[in-house]
């Protein structure tokens, strides 16, 4: 049973410099070690995920152009998330309202290739099954 994700947890991404803390807001209610727990839908951009310091994705037009004006030189440029779906797979069994938790193998796509996954979910008393 992985531990479910709470407000602060570690983040990830596959092209980020930088790990970023998660941000859950409350409104949903449910707690884990008095944190505010993630479901599967917290994945806005700005909101719940936020940036990896530096992306060196190609994908991004922003590095991809820095890249170009380098003579092909990678050059990253600011990371900021483009995520456009919810995290996958989420907790099979513990719901927050109406959608899957999100536990601690879960992982969510940005736009620019790379795949954003939980290091350190927050919190380990609430687990999912």
């Amino acid at each position: 049973m992985p531990p479910l994700v709470a407000n602060g947890a570690l983040l990830q991404c596959s092209f980020g410099a930088a790990p970023s803390a998660m941000v859950v807001t409350p409104e949903k209610g449910a707690t884990g070690s008095n944190l505010p727990i993630a479901n599967i839908m917290d994945f806005a951009p700005m909101k719940n995920v936020m940036p990896f310091g530096m992306c060196s994705s190609l994908a991004n037009p922003t590095v991809a152009a820095a890249t170009a004006a380098a003579l092909g030189v990678l050059t990253p440029m600011p990371c900021v998330p483009v995520v456009v779906a919810p995290w996958a797979p989420g907790s099979p069994s513990a719901m927050i309202k109406n959608f899957p938790a999100l536990d601690a193998n879960s992982k969510c796509m940005c736009t620019w290739a790379g795949v954003i996954q939980v290091s350190a979910p927050g919190q380990f008393k609430a687990q999912g099954k």
